[in-house]
């Protein structure tokens, strides 16, 4: 048989760091990998998923991008669904308590987050577990034991938790035992290393903390960055409707992710393209130089997203992208308007086509020119159109209709 870990601690080191916030602590993840790798034996890599959210966008992907690359490497896949903890509600970066789901909500979001995880991790070898299997036995004594070796001046230095005990609002107890029942899940699964967002370190250093303490070899912690989303500025989130969700059509994730601003472009090069580390450096230094054309890398980063979870929808998207805006082509499938001889409410036109939100949006647009019949900015709002004419209307670089007049 061959080696279970097939590649050098050294390149497993630059593929992992590349892009990451933090390693906790660096000379320490070095030597379990260089061991892992003389030994060849795998890691114990946990990761911990929240069934209260089983929608997967491209923020999530960032850190089960680096799982995909563990798991490559030959290291063992702890996917650990919180079944027990998401019924505390993890309170991190919350302003206010979570409420706390049903058994019901929590299985049928976990079954749907796994499926989605699939499109990235090889879930075959992955080893799923449950924390209800270790936490759910715990003896109220063992409660005690476990939470003597958490202070409570230490829980409120998380930064969620001493705002809102600065702001005099409710913080329950039941809120302080999530980071603790989330660090003995590293203990019961006897981690070598843990993976989340920087808003987690809190409850990823707590784990090394009991690790140490029921006499475990402390877990190493790689933390990756929030992704921002679609607007450049905030955190990629569904409820700002700045996301890219993985189970978009293959056209809305192209078009979305040409959508982003050029210096974001570099970050989602960063944190979401399975290219080498090498290539990674060439195309931002290719940019930087202006040897590489924004356009052209954009394009390509949208074909890779597209073909991670449509495979060989990625080539297919890009032409058709390329013939609608690039070389200023009409696509046959463009939707078409019949019409007879009349002047358009264009606003009213968008918002019947769900081009726009509302009729706000569809005058700001019209302002910033976004607006375009025929490849011209048009600032009105009515178009008169005669009979046996024919217009193309765009909103934005996405969005477009022909209207015939007949």
């Amino acid at each position: 048989m061959g080696r279970k870990i097939n590649v050098t601690p050294e390149e497993q080191f630059a593929e992992l760091k590349r892009g990451s916030f933090e390693i906790i602590p660096e000379d320490d993840f070095i030597k379990k990998l260089k061991k892992s790798y003389e030994k060849d034996e795998p890691l114990r890599v946990k990761f911990g998923a929240d069934p209260s959210r089983p929608d997967i966008h491209l923020g999530h992907t960032v850190v089960l991008n680096k799982l995909r690359l563990l798991q490559e490497f030959g290291h063992e896949i702890y996917f650990l669904i919180g079944d027990f903890t998401a019924r505390i509600g993890d309170p991190s970066g919350k302003s206010k308590t979570r409420p706390i789901l049903t058994s019901e909500e929590i299985i049928e979001n976990a079954q749907t987050y796994k499926d989605q995880v699939g499109k990235i991790l090889d879930m075959k070898k992955a080893k799923v577990v449950f924390n209800n299997d270790w936490l759910a036995k715990l003896t109220p004594f063992d409660i005690v034991k476990l939470v003597s070796q958490v202070t409570v001046s230490g829980i409120l230095r998380r930064d969620d938790f001493s705002k809102r005990y600065a702001a005099d609002q409710a913080i329950y107890l039941h809120e302080f035992l999530y980071p603790v029942f989330q660090g003995y899940d590293s203990v019961a699964l006897k981690s070598d290393l843990e993976l989340g967002g920087t808003d987690q370190t809190f409850n990823l250093m707590v784990g090394r903390d009991l690790q140490k303490a029921y006499g475990q070899e402390s877990q190493a912690i790689l933390t990756m960055p929030i992704l921002e989303g679609l607007d450049g500025i905030n955190k990629m989130s569904k409820s700002l409707d700045n996301y890219i969700g993985i189970n978009e059509s293959a056209e809305n994730i192209f078009g979305k992710v040409m959508s982003i601003s050029d210096e974001m472009m570099i970050k989602y090069y960063q944190l979401l393209s399975r290219k080498k580390h090498q290539e990674i450096l060439e195309v931002v230094e290719g940019l930087k130089s202006g040897s590489k054309h924004p356009m052209e890398a954009k394009k390509e980063i949208a074909q890779e997203l597209v073909e991670i979870y449509y495979p060989g929808e990625g080539k297919l998207e890009r032409d058709k992208f390329e013939a609608r805006f690039s070389k200023n082509k009409i696509p046959d499938d463009v939707q078409t308007l019949e019409l007879a001889a009349q002047e358009l409410d264009l606003i009213k036109i968008f918002s019947d086509l769900k081009f726009v939100k509302s009729n706000g949006e569809a005058r700001r647009l019209m302002k910033q020119n976004a607006v375009k019949v025929d490849g011209t900015a048009f600032k009105e709002q009515f178009l008169s159109i005669e009979s046996g004419s024919e217009y193309i209307l765009k909103v934005g670089k996405l969005r477009m209709v022909k209207v015939k007049c007949v």
